[in-house]
């Protein structure tokens, strides 16, 4: 265990959340769930209203600047649920509070803010945790369990479909949505969490290449295609769209191995849709247990991450995603970007 962190070991961990959008929902009964460990005890949000709202319900102090509410409550983790873009600027100004720092995905929009964010909590000495409840999920656990015993043998092709729907009146809700500086596309927003699979459950990248388009009023892409090749030789793809009609259909992964095939499917890969292999195990008769209904493309990871989160804090356990997990995933994504934009196959490690 690192010793270098404080630790939170004999009261609540007392939290805030910076950002009251969509996403910020999930974290609020996040903390609901895990109210014996960790308290909420402010929030931060500029539009007024909004956090007029969020006082009321939950009962804490609100404020409309970051750095107000740093200096007059005693934090120890700020929960960023605020555009991507900003992402970066805050973690600094929460790691110079010496508060720690948990980002919604991804972590930033472009590679620097990413090297920043780490640098700088590294530097304060905080934790910098990046969500990644998908790998959470039973399924997908299940899933990384069979890959590390090596029953797919040699994985001879990998992919991935992320066909999910959203109309130009999601983009028009907010005018950083669908940006550059502050959203990121289909791959960097929608899709963060699956271009994290290509590399948490097969491994480290080789080379990537790219294809995308756009037809919402937006600057960015809402659909793409992402050829991969992994350093074991293993080749995938990615298929990406917020276009499909009428809703969301589905968010899946395909192995394909000498030994094995799996596909888990379903709106949020909560589907065990095929699980074959040349020599059965005991855990294989109880797959279906572990599929779940949903109808929200985040899952129920959430509030399994938080424990991990939880545990970090209170120094029992080290962290599932830290802020150099984190660049892993970020750095696929700036590549993908990188090799549209140049119409050329991109190699990783990035030397930007």
């Amino acid at each position: 265990m690192n010793n270098s962190f404080h630790v939170i070991n004999k009261r609540k961990i007392k939290a805030a959340i910076v950002g009251c959008g969509r996403i910020s929902n999930t974290h609020f009964k996040s903390l609901e769930k895990h109210k014996d460990k960790i308290e909420l005890v402010s929030i931060c949000e500029i539009r007024r209203k909004k956090l007029n709202d969020y006082e009321k319900k939950y009962g804490v102090n609100g404020y409309l600047d970051l750095s107000k509410m740093l200096e007059n409550e005693s934090l120890d983790l700020a929960i960023l649920c605020t555009p991507s873009g900003l992402h970066a600027e805050q973690a600094e100004i929460c790691a110079k509070n010496k508060v720690n720092v948990l980002t919604e995905k991804p972590m930033a929009t472009n590679w620097k803010d990413g090297l920043r964010m780490v640098k700088a909590c590294e530097d304060a000495k905080v934790r910098l945790l990046i969500v990644k409840q998908n790998r959470m999920n039973s399924t997908l656990k299940l899933l990384k369990r069979a890959i590390d015993e090596n029953r797919f043998g040699k994985i001879n092709l990998v992919h991935l479909n992320v066909f999910w729907s959203r109309p130009q009146e999601y983009y028009d809700q907010a005018d950083w949505r669908g940006t550059w500086k502050y959203d990121g596309g289909a791959f960097m927003n929608q899709a963060s969490h699956y271009v994290d699979l290509l590399q948490w459950l097969i491994g480290p990248i080789d080379k990537v290449h790219s294809l995308m388009s756009t037809s919402r009023k937006i600057e960015v892409e809402d659909t793409g295609v992402l050829n991969i090749r992994w350093r074991s030789g293993t080749l995938g793809s990615m298929s990406v769209t917020m276009l499909t009609f009428p809703k969301n259909l589905e968010a899946s992964i395909s192995i394909l191995g000498d030994n094995g095939t799996a596909r888990i499917g379903g709106v949020a890969v909560n589907e065990i849709q095929e699980w074959k292999f040349n020599k059965p195990k005991q855990y294989d008769k109880n797959i279906k247990d572990l599929n779940y209904e949903t109808s929200s493309v985040y899952g129920f990871g959430h509030s399994l991450y938080y424990q991990n989160v939880i545990e970090v804090l209170r120094g029992e356990k080290e962290p599932e995603t830290d802020g150099r997990e984190g660049l892993k995933s970020l750095e696929i994504l700036i590549a993908a970007y990188l090799s549209f934009k140049q119409n050329k196959i991109i190699s990783l490690p990035l030397d930007c």
